[in-house]
């Protein structure tokens, strides 16, 4: 039986090393053509005189419907493999890991697999984004009464 610190010893050694400024550079150049795309949306989506609340909520819902088909024919997962975080910080990530765990468990029927499963991932994110957004918050609160 192997031990815990050979078995760390073993991935290190076969493991070969994440180029790390390559990965920065395709993080952040697929990150911002995602934006990018989404500013074309934007102004796609104005030049049919969509206004308001209407076109703010077209674009996010778009990219997420792009994201998700792409998940469910396994491209989103290509593309991520060579854009590391640029294709997880934008809205299109959460889409992504949402849709990843409906496929991953839809085999166990859609109430105990897909509907128990579906925010495995994004479960952690929305709890620690909203008590992120709560802390921020009261700190901007306290900051702006207590500062003049």
């Amino acid at each position: 039986m192997i031990k815990e610190n050979e078995y760390s010893v073993l991935v290190k050694k076969h493991s070969k090393p994440s180029p790390k400024p390559k990965d920065f550079i395709m993080s952040f150049v697929i990150g911002g053509l995602i934006c990018t795309f989404g500013e074309f949306l934007f102004n796609f989506y104005a030049s049919f005189d969509i206004k308001g609340d209407i076109l703010k909520a077209a674009v996010p819902s778009t990219l997420i419907v792009i994201a998700a088909f792409l998940t469910g024919f396994g491209l989103y997962e290509k593309l991520a493999k060579h854009a590391g975080a640029g294709t997880l910080v934008p809205i299109t990530g959460f889409a992504n890991a949402i849709c990843s765990s409906a496929i991953e468990y839809k085999n166990e029927g859609f109430i105990m697999g897909v509907g128990a499963s579906i925010f495995k991932i994004a479960g952690p994110v929305i709890l620690y984004g909203t008590a992120a957004s709560i802390i921020y918050g009261i700190i901007y609160y306290l900051i702006k009464v207590l500062g003049g």
